[in-house]
């Protein structure tokens, strides 16, 4: 991995350093660069080897974060909000100046080929510009008294405040975007926040924690914490937390729900999405839109296409232009090569649980069209076609470079195979038909739906949250912010001063 990242620029020594061909990270914590008593190995999907350590933060380093967020609180909050739009201007400058460093990372971290990599750079770059756009969700409300017998002469203003402190726990399939869209509106909205990555990317929020630290922010309005999740069951478990935002599994987030206590939660969890093809749908488009959204990022990705819904009618030519598609762009292999369109998924552990699932579906019946190995961290991309709605593909969340192919009748039989689970982020429909199209939109128990396209999170610009199992909450440029305020209602008495409303039809 040497070769990779040989030396980090010079305003990003305080994060990490070389020991013994290693890197060797630091925690941010009161606007600090700190080391840990014990370390954990970090290994690269690339092709297993340990190339960094990252600290595992001691009970006492966790609560000098906290302590810190607290203190810091009051800081962030009084920086007006235009000045804090100029911070993050600041920052969105430093990632562009840096892109070739992070790029690096994403590489070595997740596995991700450059043009993966190039998109995460743009939506984290995006969000970080479209500052203004957010900030100007942090209003007020008027509301007249007169419109009520018992508030009469009075008037109130509900205004948007900052919860207080923020746990951002972040996963590993989006290790820049992910944190930073829990990190800029946190911070916009004049919270102080504790992030804890993924350990297996925790590198590369490190890094964008620089940018921040860099681009003028107070110390102690952003702490960055590593190590396992007994890190995160501390945060959670806190009084000093205000809210959780959360993006990882359905089991994390329930364990969260339930040991959390009175706070207020953000939860982006699983998800199981759905493609309906219908008979009048553009084949063409559709086959290349359900292969691109399940094979995009090596198809580990919350909103991907999980499982593909063809009308028994067209399910022949359909299947014949997705197996074109697949052959066509989607290699795997060695994120470093420019063919390379899926890199490896992020460890052993993740491919085996793919190949199960792949093994599954064929010991049931399932016609492998494609694909259908793995090695190492590498899982080819895999078509499998009649696949039975028992088998665990069909039902699971895939998190893999697969492409499953279910037949189906009509359209009840879709809408009842799409959400048999629990599972409710996104789910995405083709067809020319815009009754059909609303029909199903409406009906599909789903956070978004796609139309004639695959689902997007994309920079946030639309906003997407998930129901059920899927998540609480909405996210997205705006919305986020609103998630990370609360309304407080003042309510002002007019008649001392004689300029309310006392004047009644009765004479009273």
């Amino acid at each position: 991995m040497s070769e990779l990242l040989p030396q980090l620029p010079d305003q990003f020594s305080p994060v990490a350093h070389r020991h013994h061909g290693r890197w060797v990270a630091a925690n941010f914590i009161a606007g600090q660069w700190t080391d840990s008593e014990s370390r954990t190995a970090v290994q690269s999907p690339l092709d297993g080897r340990e190339w960094l350590e990252i600290p595992r933060a001691t009970p006492a380093q966790i609560d000098e974060a906290l302590a810190a967020a607290l203190t810091a609180q009051p800081l962030i909050r009084d920086i007006p909000a235009v000045e804090r739009i100029v911070l993050f201007e600041r920052a969105a400058d430093l990632l562009r100046r840096h892109e070739e460093l992070f790029r690096a990372l994403l590489l070595i971290e997740a596995g991700k080929p450059a043009r993966e990599a190039a998109g995460e750079l743009a939506a984290t770059g995006e969000r970080l510009r479209m500052t203004m756009q957010e900030v100007k969700k942090i209003t007020g409300e008027y509301i007249p008294g007169d419109w009520a017998r018992d508030t009469t002469g009075k008037i109130a203003i509900v205004i948007h405040e900052p919860v207080g402190s923020v746990a951002a726990i972040s996963s590993f399939n989006y290790p820049l975007y992910i944190p930073a869209a829990k990190i800029i509106p946190a911070l916009l909205a004049g919270n102080s926040v504790v992030a804890k990555p993924s350990s297996s990317v925790a590198l590369t929020l490190l890094c964008f924690a620089r940018l921040l630290e860099e681009a003028g922010f107070p110390p102690g309005a952003l702490n960055v914490v590593t190590g396992s999740g007994e890190v995160g069951d501390r945060l959670v478990a806190d009084e000093r937390i205000d809210m959780i935002s959360f993006t990882g599994s359905t089991d994390v987030g329930r364990r969260i729900a339930q040991t959390a206590g009175i706070k207020k939660l953000h939860l982006e969890l699983g998800g199981k999405g759905a493609a309906i093809v219908l008979e009048d749908a553009d084949l063409e488009l559709a086959a290349a839109k359900c292969v691109e959204g399940s094979l995009k990022n090596a198809g580990q990705r919350c909103d991907a296409i999980s499982v593909v819904l063809v009308m028994d009618a067209v399910a022949e030519p359909f299947v014949r232009r997705v197996r074109d598609a697949l052959a066509a762009r989607w290699r795997t292999g060695d994120p470093r090569l420019p063919e390379t369109q899926i890199g490896p998924v992020i460890n052993r552990h993740a491919a085996e649980r793919v190949q199960q699932l792949i093994d599954d579906a064929l010991s049931r019946g399932a016609r492998l069209l494609a694909g259908g190995r793995h090695r190492d961290c590498y899982v080819e991309a895999t078509l499998l076609d009649h696949v039975p709605p028992d088998a665990r593909i069909a039902l699971e969340e895939t998190f893999g470079p697969v492409v499953t192919i279910l037949r189906v009748k009509d359209d009840e039989e879709a809408l009842r195979l799409a959400q048999r689970g629990r599972f409710g982020l996104d789910s995405c429909v083709f067809t020319a038909n815009f009754y059909r199209m609303w029909k199903l939109a409406k009906r599909l128990q789903v956070g978004g739906v796609a139309i004639n396209d695959l689902p997007r999170h994309g920079s946030g610009y639309f906003p997407f949250g998930g129901v059920r199992d899927s998540g609480i909450g909405y996210e997205g440029i705006g919305y986020s912010i609103e998630e990370m305020t609360r309304r407080k209602t003042i309510a002002f008495n007019l008649e001392p001063a004689g300029l309310g409303k006392p004047h009644r039809i009765d004479g009273s």
